[in-house]
């Protein structure tokens, strides 16, 4: 009778089989949409060779210590203005804001901007900013 029991065990393990099939597992956390953000300051032209030095310099390194990833960097002109721009990759919303926070208290960065500021001047006119939130259709930037 062995093989009457073996029978009998296949026969009731594929008849649960289905539903245990279709009983889908449940979803993942939802994960935050990776985004980017467009920052555009308008700089003095008096400023402007000692702005992309300090940048270059200074930010960008205290940046990177607070996980800012600079995807690329931009000169541009805009109504009889020097504008520099940039385009940082975020993996969501709140990253983007604690990683702001941390840089903007950041006592290195504060004593390097009152150090060039005292000797330079006024380094930023204006700033603007964008947050970029992809669509799932744009080309290469789709959605998980």
């Amino acid at each position: 009778m062995p093989t009457l029991l073996r029978i009998l065990t296949l026969a009731a393990s594929l008849a649960f089989a289905p539903a245990a099939a279709s009983a889908a597992p449940p979803p993942p956390a939802a994960r935050p949409a990776p985004l980017q953000q467009l920052r555009i300051h308008e700089i003095p032209r008096a400023n402007e060779g000692v702005f992309h030095d300090r940048f270059r310099d200074h930010a960008l390194r205290i940046m990177a210590r607070h996980g800012f990833a600079v995807r690329s960097i931009w000169r541009s002109e805009h109504a009889d203005k020097v504008e520099f721009v940039y385009l940082l990759d975020w993996p969501d919303a709140a990253t983007m804001k604690a990683a702001w926070a941390a840089f903007m208290a950041d006592e290195e960065w504060a004593a390097i901007k009152r150090e060039t500021g005292a000797r330079h001047g006024r380094f930023v006119d204006a700033i603007s900013d964008r947050t970029l939130e992809p669509l799932p259709w744009s080309p290469g930037r789709a959605i998980e």
